[in-house]
């Protein structure tokens, strides 16, 4: 949000140039943060994870269709971006739990909205296909 309207998202409160330089749109946080979490699995794990840790079967077993090749690249990948913790727990066999780091919990509410808004406007979306 902008200092004096409260109302303007930040979104649109700034000018983009025209046209958008590539370069710009490959350093903006807005376009990393989509190509990290805009993938088929991973907004997914991140609101299971948001309910409580899991361990890795656990999850594997409640996401139908995800293989355990993409669930472990996944979970890699937000283990690296600083969003799910990876413990290691000293058992035999070793045991793992995933759970949200703090920034990963600070992602839920903007998430959240984001998924209210697809929601509410489901039926005026337009069909790609």
């Amino acid at each position: 949000m902008s200092g004096t309207n409260t109302d303007v998202p930040a979104v649109i409160a700034h000018e983009l140039p025209n046209p958008v330089p590539h370069d710009e749109l490959a350093a903006c946080p807005v376009t990393d943060l989509f190509r990290r979490i805009g993938d088929k699995w991973s907004m997914l794990v991140v609101i299971m994870l948001g309910k409580r840790p899991y361990r890795y079967n656990e999850l594997h077993r409640s996401i139908e269709g995800v293989s355990q090749r993409m669930l472990t690249r996944t979970l890699r990948t937000l283990e690296e971006d600083g969003l799910v913790r990876r413990e290691v727990f000293p058992s035999v066999p070793p045991s793992v739990e995933y759970s949200l780091t703090p920034l990963g919990v600070s992602l839920l509410e903007p998430l959240s909205a984001l998924a209210e808004w697809a929601v509410k406007n489901a039926t005026s979306a337009v069909p790609t296909r």
